[in-house]
């Protein structure tokens, strides 16, 4: 069963969606802040969205709708390889490691 939310239908719709790679991160979060609160009147009305820079980073940033920008098709293909590339680069790491011990067993260490 999928995860769903429910968003109230006076409530815009967000733009971004949990997991979505822009120019500005990995979006990990979303609020809203409804008009005629303290929130709006202080970040603006609308959506706002909790956005990590990067995988290493234990920084999360805060960004409006519109202070975000997608990637392009070519820029999203470009950083989904290379996020493939670096786990692929990690498995096999893993697997001479686990190579090495099955050897050890072998050998009676």
């Amino acid at each position: 069963m999928q995860p769903t939310i429910s968003i109230p239908k006076h409530w815009d719709y967000p733009s971004f969606t949990f997991g979505q790679r822009t120019q500005q991160g990995i979006i990990l979060g979303l609020e809203y802040h409804p008009a005629d609160t303290q929130l709006a009147y202080e970040y603006g009305h609308g959506w706002r969205y909790a956005v990590m820079a990067h995988n290493h980073s234990d920084e999360v940033r805060y960004y409006s709708s519109d202070q975000i920008q997608t990637l392009s098709v070519a820029d999203l293909k470009t950083k989904l390889q290379s996020e493939i590339d670096q786990h692929q680069l990690h498995i096999m790491i893993l697997q001479q490691q686990l190579t090495a011990i099955k050897r050890g067993e072998v050998n009676g260490k």
